[in-house]
């Protein structure tokens, strides 16, 4: 069973986890504490005396410790697997690990957008972005998938396969300042099947002057292959 005190001694496998070093967890964890005590709300005050437990009483849960919560909630989100296999690493039932990651996700996201980490969500909006600049404005062009399990209907399943990965998945474009290795622009998500050129064009992203930009190899072949086609006079 995972627990963030047995995990941080293992650096390599704490990163791989995580994708953050101990040193950044522990510059997350303050913020994540303080927006997790803001979400909670205070319970109702009962007019009968209760009997009151010694302190530490009473039964301990899975995850005991804000530094276990917000471990819970990285690796799910670095990871993206299963509920089912996310809460046999910590020890949950699927239901136990459901109800945790919807009531630490707001908070995770809470807390990036109070450090002003959230990347921007409107590609028009890149160009003005100090993030984007920052360093020199060299900026990399990239798609991420997430694998799904397979859908049951047969419309879904040919919107969601993907085959460049040759599965389900769900796609999101990425903008990364390669300086300072932050994402600095994320896509909506969409389905699998859709190519990467064509997310980026839909994005409609917008860059700040001199900037200079990586791209993904499949964007570069596709824009290629349009460019000779464009050349060649029809028959």
């Amino acid at each position: 069973m995972l627990k963030y005190v047995e995990l941080k001694r293992k650096s390599k496998d704490f990163l791989a986890s995580t994708g953050l070093t101990d040193e950044e967890f522990q510059c997350l964890l303050p913020i994540f504490e303080k927006c997790y005590q803001l979400s909670t709300k205070p319970k109702a005050k009962v007019a009968k005396k209760k009997i009151r437990r010694a302190t530490g009483g009473g039964r301990k849960g899975k995850l005991p410790t804000i530094s276990d919560k917000l471990l819970f909630i990285l690796i799910y989100q670095k990871t993206a697997q299963l509920q089912t296999m996310h809460a046999l690493q910590f020890g949950l039932s699927q239901p136990q690990a459901n109800y945790w990651i919807h009531r630490l996700l707001p908070v995770l996201q809470k807390t990036l957008r109070d450090l002003g980490m959230k990347p921007e969500r409107e590609g028009k909006k890149v160009a003005t972005l100090i993030e984007a600049s920052e360093g020199g404005a060299n900026l990399s062009l990239d798609a991420s998938e997430r694998e799904l399990q397979r859908p049951v209907s047969v419309e879904k399943q040919a919107a969601k396969y993907s085959g460049k990965k040759k599965t389900h998945t769900d796609k999101n474009l990425l903008l990364v300042n390669e300086n300072t290795k932050k994402v600095v622009y994320l896509s909506p998500t969409v389905e699998g099947k859709k190519h990467d050129k064509k997310l980026a064009d839909e994005s409609k992203l917008s860059y700040p002057a001199n900037a200079t930009l990586t791209k993904d190899t499949g964007c570069a072949r596709l824009r290629a292959k349009r460019s000779i086609e464009r050349a060649t006079p029809k028959k």
